[in-house]
């Protein structure tokens, strides 16, 4: 490693030797509790066993499990060794897990056993693949965790520079397919930095860490608060009455969250079930309301932010009530600006895309050169969303781009373009359009107006099942509305601002 380079496994040798015998990890549903120096050789421990499996620099480490220690040990090892991990979300079908593995080339995979059977199912389709374990080992059908555990007292790490591969995160399909978005070290490196700056994270803080670790929330937050010196509560998956309990007991002070998290939580605080009052620091995305309600009944800080896969999570942050409605100001690393569809900046005041560049910006996509080269065109990175600046220099997010139009349910990216396609999959029906609605629960919610082929039938329930079963469930519609006639472009394709004007309620 050369002098001035950073890495993610330098964060945990430094941390090891700042903190010590400091929790580091509190494993909710085990009760398991390990320090900073634990963490670190056990670490250590898991990369020499990676090692003698034959896993090495650039190789790419699949891991389909909820939250755990496990998990969160194997970002340090792949750190370690340089190699490169490929969190999937388990929220998936068997078919979309199966692409991911393949278009990252797993060279080993992890389970929970829960997910072994859909591991089962596409192992035969799964080439790059030479190894399977368990995330546990418990009852497990794969080899146990615990056998790469190995003795390593005098662990050598690979010299590896700060710019180098660490994670490929797919995101949302925007033309059919997922598109794995690659972070390097240095990516994690200053994203982390710039959340303790934003939030004022610190070793006295308490991570309530209930996003998964396959999402750039989940993983970005538990390694800001880890690089702060400040203790990860792990859920292995949120609830709320036990996350509400948690907070009392534990005195977290600092959570991620998209709706409707923190509604749920502030529920459980309003009937008295418990003291929610410790959680002073909230990042994400909510409504006006549920803000308001949180940071009168805690004195807490909600902290409003713009931020994509591609930029590491975080573009633009500043306290919410600093400026209601506004997704904050550009963080320390990140140069913002807003530019037309020619890609020349627009008038002060104006609305553009959102274009960013700076040492938080992505590698680029793997396998798909055009979109990388599409996407950093001209030096900055095109997110494809909307946005405005007022005169302060606070943004406004204005949604997406047409050829971009984005669903958010309960913050999860969802394109209307792969929804489209599981539903024509369905003999009954003849086209569809779907978009973005209100939702009470989930913020935004999926609509599908569909219209029939002459003689078919399906029902609402029906139709949305079938999509459940092609896609992972939360990408299937919420709400079906079947009309007898399309508005139609003059080329006979759907006119897709035109559904949306007759049809938007829900």
């Amino acid at each position: 490693m050369a002098l001035t380079d950073f890495t993610y496994y330098r964060i945990i040798c430094r941390n090891s030797n700042v903190f010590r015998r400091k929790i580091a990890w509190h494993e909710v549903e085990s009760g398991r509790s390990v320090s900073f120096q634990e963490l670190r050789e056990m670490t250590e421990s898991l990369a020499a066993g990676l090692r003698q499996k034959g896993i090495c620099r650039g190789d790419r480490i699949g891991v389909l499990g909820k939250n755990s220690l496990e998990f969160f040990l194997l970002y340090g090892a792949a750190a370690a060794l340089g190699a490169v991990m490929l969190p999937i979300n388990w929220r998936l079908s068997a078919s979309e897990v199966c692409f991911n593995l393949n278009d990252g080339k797993a060279k080993i995979v992890f389970a929970d056993q829960e997910f072994e059977k859909t591991i089962g199912a596409i192992k035969a389709d799964l080439p790059s693949v030479e190894h399977y374990h368990s995330l546990s080992g418990q009852d497990s059908a794969l080899p146990a965790f615990s056998e790469l555990l190995v003795e390593a007292i005098d662990f050598q790490p690979e010299d590896i520079p700060t710019d180098s591969d660490f994670v490929i995160i797919h995101t949302a399909a925007v033309a059919g397919r997922p598109r794995g978005a690659m972070l390097s070290h240095g990516n994690i490196v200053f994203s982390s930095l710039e959340f303790i700056r934003a939030m004022s994270l610190h070793e006295g803080d308490v991570h309530l860490n209930v996003l998964p670790l396959f999402h750039v929330g989940g993983l970005f937050m538990a390694i800001s608060c880890f690089h702060a010196g400040a203790a990860c509560l792990n859920m292995a998956k949120f609830d709320a009455p036990v996350a509400a309990r948690l907070i009392g007991e534990q005195k977290a002070t600092v959570m991620f969250d998209f709706a409707p998290i923190l509604g749920t939580l502030l529920e459980q605080g309003e009937q008295g079930h418990a003291d929610i009052s410790s959680l002073q620091k909230v990042i994400g995305l909510d409504s006006p309301e549920t803000i308001g309600k949180y940071q009168e009944m805690t004195g807490g800080t909600f902290f409003s932010f713009f931020g994509q896969t591609e930029t590491s999570c975080l573009t633009t942050i500043s306290p919410f009530n600093d400026r209601p409605g506004s997704a904050g100001k550009p963080v320390l690393a990140s140069e913002v600006d807003l530019v037309d569809d020619a890609d020349q900046p627009v008038q002060e005041g104006a609305t553009g895309e959102i274009v960013v560049r700076g040492p938080m910006v992505f590698k680029g996509y793997i396998n798909l050169p055009e979109d990388t080269a599409h996407s950093l065109r001209g030096n900055w990175h095109h997110t494809g969303d909307l946005g405005r600046f007022d005169q302060d220099g606070f943004l406004y997010y204005m949604g997406r781009k047409a050829e971009k139009e984005l669903i958010k349910p309960g913050g999860e990216n969802v394109y209307p373009a792969e929804v489209e396609n599981a539903i024509l999959l369905h003999p009954a029906i003849a086209r569809t359009v779907v978009f973005g609605v209100p939702d009470p629960k989930w913020k935004e919610g999926i609509k599908a107006v569909c219209q029939l082929k002459t003689g078919c039938s399906v029902t609402a329930r029906e139709l949305i099942d079938f999509v459940g079963d092609k896609i992972a469930r939360y990408k299937k519609p919420q709400y079906v509305e079947f009309v007898d006639e399309m508005p139609l472009l003059a080329n006979g394709s759907p006119d897709r601002k035109r559904v949306k004007e007759l049809y938007a309620g829900t």
